[in-house]
């Protein structure tokens, strides 16, 4: 859900400074919650502006720049390898321990195609 803008957020503020003015009839007023306006009043007393709080990203990635770097490097010099394989590639190289999961969002993040499974070697197939 995107911020209210800062002209509403200056008005409602502008509102609940009127002699008489209570937080229920200014949420009315503007069609916005009452914890809307307690928050932004709150805001507006401890930091001094109306602006949105900036967004919660969520989690970092587990892969820095340079390991998604080393990463391609090594999808590059060996296409053919596993997610295992990639994951014991990294570790020697000094990587922190990742997940399967964690290298497949880096290459994904990178464009690059994965094989899902081990390869099979050709006499291993069953014949029918």
């Amino acid at each position: 859900m995107k911020a209210y803008s800062l002209d509403l957020r200056a008005r409602i503020a502008a509102a609940c400074q009127r002699p008489g003015a209570t937080l229920a009839a200014v949420a009315q007023q503007f069609s916005v919650s009452l914890s809307f306006v307690e928050k932004l009043r709150r805001r507006q007393r401890q930091t001094g502006t109306l602006a949105p709080a900036g967004g919660r990203r969520g989690p970092l990635p587990r892969l820095d720049a340079a390991a998604r770097q080393r990463l391609a490097a090594s999808v590059a010099a060996r296409p053919d390898a596993t997610l295992a394989e990639l994951a014991r590639q990294l570790a020697a190289a000094g990587v922190p321990a990742v997940g399967r999961t964690s290298l497949w969002q880096a290459l994904q993040d990178l464009d690059l195609r994965r094989k899902k499974r081990v390869c099979t070697p050709p006499n291993a197939i069953p014949s029918a």
